[in-house]
């Protein structure tokens, strides 16, 4: 075999030896150097630009130095960070009276607004200003922080709502490339389902501590959308990121909202107050090593008005399920913000038709501001010959709550879309939808811990499977329905007489809230402003 060599076996076998000798070296060299420019280069984003998020500290595991380095140098590229602030002001809400909303200060603005140094000086004597950072990646952190704002005002705090993507700059564009991966893959994976889907899955559940080393050396290159304030504002985060971005910056005084029910080193930042909404999750974390002065249990992420009507929302939803004649069960199916639960949601409203003709469901379907969704909600209404009714404004929205918060009042067809041009509606109507529907329809997501009974459909990423069983814990919700086929069970029981499973949903709610279940939120703006 080696007569292209030589005739002498032990000749060309000492030759081959000698090229193997030699792409080992070449390889162990590489390796070397690569490894040299991992540790220069990582040691590099510890130090520069001055960060004062230092996770190596924090989390006990040792990093992986070639991971890191090559994960953030695909993420920032050839960017360079910068430390000046980005000046900011603020705008009066148009959606949600008394809110603040900042950006960044413009020369050329027709709407009025508001220095932030001097919105923050509006704050009351004993009742400091609340700021709560967000990023828009899908609905769920714009929905927590919400949330969080609802009980800020409703405390009486002056608020702003803080959104890094609202802040048009090279910081802010780097967020909204890493979104768009995570938006394109999240419904590639639904859709397409098997292999991708389980890939997919597990990759949500990798969120070690070296992906958050890499997202710590991002937010190190994100102060600048952040330090207009000062440093000692009650400071509430929906989004890890952001919390990241205030650890770096060197804030004193923030609140971390943990998002999912799925302990990760990537979701928890050092030099904050942790907060996590379960029990599993606060004892999970601990055993990981998060420091226990860093960490608290909160309760669930939910809206003051929720929170504040549960006992009403119940009853009513209660003496619903029990009236005779039966009611229709009112659904409501909420498109997540990655818009990724199409070929799901549609298959089950055609096996559900029946049941809709029947009068035995009604349906509220949001398709958010996803345009693609509004329209196969449409092809599958239209294919299965379903009337609906369509409201496409905030006030057709609460006018709509206004009309069913009436025990008398029915809706004028069976199903009624929502779409919408922009996102707030599309955030804001499932809050609203909550109070009068009977079963929120959704995947596993920080809609699992909202107080109204919930059947969960098909998840998105595997780390959303334990958000499920924290509800069905709870007993305000069900375990996940992987297929049509099991969604429809569920279905079933919901419709049976006497519907012991909704029922049961309901009075776990009324008693959950009595031991603060679903105060989280309330809890977290207390933490805050304590400080």
């Amino acid at each position: 075999m080696f007569s292209f060599f030589t005739d002498d076996p032990k000749y060309a076998a000492t030759v081959v030896g000698s090229i193997l000798t030699a792409v080992l070296a070449t390889v162990l060299a590489l390796y070397y150097l690569i490894d040299v420019w991992a540790s220069n280069y990582y040691n590099g984003c510890k130090n520069y630009p001055e960060s004062n998020c230092d996770i190596d500290s924090f989390a006990p595991e040792k990093p992986n130095k070639i991971k890191c380095a090559l994960m953030h140098k695909i993420q920032v590229g050839s960017r360079t960070a910068r430390d000046t602030p980005i000046p900011l002001e603020c705008t009066a809400s148009t959606h949600v009276d008394g809110l603040y909303v900042s950006r960044q200060q413009s020369e050329n603005a027709t709407d009025d607004p508001i220095p932030l140094e001097k919105v923050l000086k509006m704050a009351k004597r004993g009742k400091p200003p609340v700021v709560v950072a967000t990023i828009r990646m899908g609905f769920g952190h714009h929905r927590l922080a919400y949330s969080a704002c609802s009980w800020a005002l409703e405390n009486g705090h002056v608020t702003i709502f803080h959104d890094l993507l609202n802040i048009k700059s090279e910081e802010s564009e780097m967020i909204t490339s890493i979104d768009a991966l995570y938006s394109k893959f999240s419904r590639m994976a639904t859709e397409l389902g098997g292999p991708v889907e389980k890939l997919w899955g597990q990759a949500m559940k990798q969120g070690d501590a070296d992906a958050l080393r890499v997202a710590s050396f991002t937010a190190a290159h994100l102060q600048p959308l952040l330090t207009a304030y000062p440093k000692d504002t009650p400071l509430i985060t929906t989004h890890q990121l952001c919390a990241l971005v205030a650890s770096a910056a060197g804030f004193t005084n923030v609140v971390n909202l943990v998002v999912d029910n799925y302990p990760q080193w990537f979701l928890v930042v050092p030099k904050t107050l942790n907060s996590v909404q379960g029990p599993v999750n606060y004892q999970s974390f601990l055993r990981m090593g998060v420091p226990a002065e860093e960490l608290r249990l909160a309760g669930h992420w939910c809206p003051a008005q929720l929170v504040n009507n549960i006992d009403a929302d119940c009853t009513r939803r209660i003496e619903r399920a029990i009236a005779s004649p039966m009611k229709p069960r009112r659904l409501l199916v909420p498109v997540g913000g990655a818009g990724a639960q199409k070929t799901f949601i549609n298959s089950m409203i055609e096996a559900i038709q029946d049941w809709i003709k029947g009068g035995q469901l009604q349906l509220f379907l949001n398709a958010g501001d996803h345009k693609h969704m509004k329209t196969a909600f449409i092809e599958v209404l239209d294919k299965c010959q379903l009337d609906y009714e369509m409201v496409t404004d905030t006030q057709g929205v609460r006018d709509f709550q206004k009309k069913l918060l009436n025990p008398k009042n029915e809706p004028d067809k069976a199903i009624t879309l929502f779409a919408f041009d922009e996102y707030f509606p599309a955030v804001a109507t499932t809050d609203m939808l909550c109070r009068v529907a009977d079963v929120l329809v959704c995947k596993p997501s920080e809609l699992a811990f909202y107080c109204i009974p919930k059947l969960h459909i098909r998840r998105v990423g595997d780390h959303e499977a334990d958000s499920a069983r924290r509800a069905a814990e709870a007993g305000d919700g069900s375990l996940e329905a992987r297929e049509v086929s099991d969604a429809m069970r569920y279905l079933e029981l919901i419709l049976q007489q006497p519907p012991d499973l909704l029922i049961g949903w309901n009075e776990a709610i009324i008693e959950n809230n009595k031991i603060g279940t679903y105060d989280g939120c309330r809890n977290a703006v207390g933490w805050a402003v304590e400080a």
